[in-house]
């Protein structure tokens, strides 16, 4: 009798041993998985921080580009297009610093030129042929995309312009629906727009926050 209440009692100290055992298991399971959302979260705040100062630095650079430009994207697309025939794909009035508007026109024959208009006057200060066979694909499909589209690269400058000051047009596909993508400059504010090739409607880019609407 004495033998079976022994194992009795060591059987229950047993379970009562393993019970605590799995709970610290259950524990540490939970503050494992704990950790890992702080860390996911902390992550994500990080990487929203990241972006509104990318979005800070590019205000801060359109704002300096502007400053002196008397020219708009529009009449830049113009002058390019009248010096170099073909299909503006581009113009960007920010190019690492340099003191012009840089418009990306592809001919006929697929060839691309970089076209660079004088930001005060609208003289064409040079053109130059993008030799570069990385980009003979993104021309083409760049190309594809706005051919025989209802709203071209300077009528797209022209729409965004009720935003702001056009900084930059260009090609986007960042969604899945192909559509010309423009910077503007207002104010302190920077925006990005989505302007419809088929309709010329501007509506804001999705990924963009900013303070203009």
């Amino acid at each position: 009798m004495k033998r079976n209440i022994v194992i009795a009692t060591l059987t229950a100290a047993a379970l009562a041993t393993g019970g605590t055992v799995a709970a610290f298991a259950a524990g540490d399971d939970e503050a494992t998985a704990a950790q890992r959302q702080t860390t996911t979260s902390a992550q994500a705040a990080m990487d929203r921080d990241d972006a509104a100062d990318d979005r800070d630095d590019d205000a801060t650079e359109d704002r300096t580009a502007v400053r002196g430009a008397d020219v708009t994207a529009a009449e830049a697309i113009a002058a390019a297009l009248k010096h170099t025939p073909g299909t503006a794909v581009s113009a960007d009035l920010d190019d690492d610093g340099a003191d012009a508007w840089k418009v990306s026109v592809v001919k006929g024959d697929g060839t691309e030129y970089d076209v660079r208009i004088a930001p005060d006057s609208g003289k064409v200060l040079g053109a130059q042929r993008d030799t570069d066979d990385d980009n003979d694909g993104d021309d083409r499909a760049e190309l594809a995309a706005v051919k025989g589209a209802k709203t071209d690269a300077r009528e797209a400058a022209l729409a965004a312009a009720h935003k702001g000051t056009v900084t930059e047009v260009g090609i986007d596909d960042d969604h899945g629906t192909v559509a010309w993508s423009a910077e503007t400059v207002k104010g302190t504010g920077h925006g990005e727009w989505n302007v419809a090739l088929d309709t010329g409607k501007v509506t804001q880019d999705r990924d963009d926050d900013g303070d203009d609407a």
